[in-house]
């Protein structure tokens, strides 16, 4: 699990999208556009469990929701073991400017910026189809 951030409507608010993946194949598992806060972790576990997904390690960075919420047996934090989505963090804000880190792109409302960061992962990462 990991988070990261785009631009909406200027440069002081961001929204965070927070996705997991599986480690074993760096496929797209549920996502969630949020804030950095421990709700927006919450949704994403909810989702997780919706789909029968059990967390028998969770691989993260130093952020404090995880620390907070994900007991501390499950969760490993540290660079060796979420290289996959960093990557994948890399990948998306080289296909989507509104998530590229020095733009001047970003979207003008936080309903168009959840839209477009859904289309691109559910086209992409998912495979559907839009037409």
């Amino acid at each position: 699990m990991d988070e990261m951030w785009g631009r909406v409507y200027c440069k002081g608010t961001p929204c965070w999208l927070w996705h997991a993946i599986n480690h074993d194949n760096g496929e797209v598992v549920a996502y969630v556009l949020g804030t950095r806060e421990s709700e927006s972790l919450w949704e994403l576990l909810d989702l997780l469990a919706d789909l029968n997904i059990e967390m028998v390690k969770v691989y993260s960075d130093d952020n404090f929701a995880y620390h907070e919420i994900i007991p501390y047996n499950v969760l490993q934090t540290g660079k060796r073991n979420t290289q996959k989505i960093e990557r994948k963090h890399l990948t998306f804000r080289t296909r989507l400017k509104r998530l590229a880190r020095k733009t001047i792109c970003y979207s003008k409302s936080l309903e168009m910026h959840k839209i477009l960061i859904g289309l691109f992962i559910n086209t992409e990462e998912f495979k559907c189809q839009l037409f």
